[in-house]
């Protein structure tokens, strides 16, 4: 297949040489100023002499600081119609460094994208591979299709090509039903998580409905994008085992759309999609409520653009307050995927904002500052 191409736009920069840094700020979630030190890329022990101050001006004296920004659900190197080539890769992880989202986890792509690892300029990636669906079970060009008694082989390549993670499609269109339904037999599902535990790779799926979340929970699944279809029982299985949660909340903006767009060939299809979208509210407050572990992730690179992080954490707000969201698109997110914050020795990745953004969640999608491996985003 051919790669689709889009403009990528003069490209901003970072500081090439900026020197020992000193910023006054809290440090999210911590709730009094301090001094934080960057030298060499790394947050280290003050005080340093002749360290340039990027305090924002305010009045209180000090900012907001944030360890870089998580988008834990993306795909760089996709767009709707499929791969996309390295000029359009690097505009979408710029965009997302723009918006302060310094952690990328890609949820699936069938791109190449190991040369981002080697770019000082470009956010880290976790990857998980391609994603694995059945033969005309998902959108074309996006996934390595396979039948279930494949599905243990194609998780050990996938384990190969990505960083700890492995990406099943769960459920999609089942057009003998005309709705929503499992691709994978619940004995393929367990055998390949399974697969996947042995080889230290962690096994996460796109979900929508109730069946397959059911059954993939069963099957020792270790996280569930989106979760529209979550139920009391399914919510107390995912608390209890600490599945994580990713419910990408501007995408699932698109699901009018979807059911609009179904709705002629497939009508089940379509009222189902509206009942989970009208519902969602109360889904994920009961979630959230219950203790299931719940992280920022914006599904950005099939239908929707990079930089959509501040969005998505605006959205999440909206079920667990301001600090949760933020810890779900910040610190918690880190935690969880095994990377540091901003203790002495780390990697300088930070937000800065000059007003709290725990008093004006909106704040998170206008940044002051962005900070990556101790060099200043030049953002033109």
């Amino acid at each position: 297949m051919g790669l689709h191409h889009e403009h990528v736009v003069r490209q901003p920069t970072l500081d090439a040489d900026p020197g020992p840094l000193i910023l006054r700020a809290v440090v999210l979630p911590g709730t009094e100023p301090q001094d934080l030190w960057i030298d060499h890329g790394v947050v280290v022990e003050g005080p340093i002499a002749d360290a340039t101050d990027i305090t924002p001006t305010t009045s209180r004296g000090y900012g907001y600081v944030v360890p870089g920004l998580v988008d834990a659900h993306c795909h760089i190197g996709l767009d709707a119609n499929g791969e996309v080539d390295r000029a359009t890769s690097e505009g979408q992880a710029l965009k997302d460094r723009d918006a302060g989202a310094l952690l990328l986890r890609d949820a699936g792509s069938p791109a190449d994208t190991r040369w981002i690892d080697e770019r000082d300029d470009l956010p880290k990636i976790i990857r998980a591979g391609r994603h694995l669906a059945r033969p005309k079970r998902y959108i074309r060009n996006f996934a390595e299709e396979i039948e279930p008694g494949e599905l243990v082989a194609a998780v050990e390549r996938q384990a190969a090509r990505g960083d700890g993670w492995i990406k099943l499609v769960g459920d999609w269109i089942d057009r003998s039903s005309g709705d929503l339904g499992p691709l994978w037999p619940v004995e393929a599902a367990t055998a390949a998580i399974s697969r996947a535990h042995e080889l230290g790779v962690r096994v996460t799926a796109h979900v929508f409905g109730e069946q397959a979340l059911e059954e993939l929970l069963d099957a020792g699944i270790d996280g569930i994008e989106h979760g529209s279809g979550l139920t009391d029982h399914t919510i107390e299985k995912m608390a209890a085992n600490h599945v994580a949660l990713v419910p990408t909340m501007v995408q699932l903006e698109n699901f009018p759309a979807f059911a609009e767009a179904g709705e002629a060939k497939f009508p089940r299809y379509a009222a189902h999609i509206r009942d989970l979208y009208a519902r969602r509210w109360d889904t994920y407050g009961r979630a959230c409520e219950a203790g299931v572990p719940m992280f920022a992730g914006t599904d950005a690179g099939g239908q929707l653009p990079h930089g959509l992080i501040g969005d998505e954490i605006v959205q999440l707000a909206k079920i667990g307050g301001a600090e949760f969201a933020l810890g779900a698109g910040s610190w918690r997110a880190r935690e969880w995927l095994g990377r540091p914050g901003l203790a002495v020795g780390d990697p300088a990745d930070l937000v800065v904002y000059a007003e709290d953004p725990r008093e004006r969640i909106s704040a998170v999608k206008h940044p002051e500052v962005v900070i990556l491996r101790g060099r200043r985003v030049l953002r033109g």
